[in-house]
């Protein structure tokens, strides 16, 4: 079977499907998950036994990162979300930061530097959020960047 070769914002957005669909259906599995986000609008594939994710290791490494380094992710985050929690926050809000700051603090920043990660973050925003929300997330993330990457 051939794969399609996916973006690494097309795949940033499968990891946003997948992690959604793990906050609102507890029972799928991760890999269950990523293999419905990549179903969702490809016509390549007819049935779930067609996507070898194995084929898509960012995806897998985005999607297991967040989950794997959740309370570490939030951790980072909360401090900058003023007067709000992550628990609190609309769901692709919280989770686009969870994936860019999985990205920015424990991915490999040679390969995604954080000011990428943050760029890439925000225009996913724009696509799944509100306006204010992609003000929102552009000033909690930026936060993440060390002082003197961040003038």
């Amino acid at each position: 079977m051939s794969t399609s070769r996916l973006t690494r914002r097309e795949i940033r957005e499968k990891a946003l499907q997948a992690l959604f669909q793990l906050k609102t259906n507890e029972e799928l599995t991760p890999e269950e998950a990523i293999k419905q986000a990549l179903l969702s609008d490809s016509e390549e594939w007819n049935s779930e036994e067609d996507v070898e994710i194995q084929d898509y290791p960012y995806l897998i490494t985005l999607v297991h990162g967040v989950l794997d380094n959740q309370e570490a992710i939030d951790e980072a985050i909360q401090p900058y979300l003023k007067n709000w929690t992550v628990g609190r926050l609309a769901k692709a809000d919280a989770l686009i930061m969870q994936i860019a700051a999985y990205e920015m603090l424990l991915g490999d920043t040679e390969q995604v530097p954080q000011r990428v990660a943050l760029n890439e973050a925000i225009e996913i925003s724009k696509l799944y959020c509100d306006e204010q929300s992609s003000k929102f997330i552009n000033g909690v993330l930026s936060n993440l960047i060390p002082k003197t990457e961040n003038p």
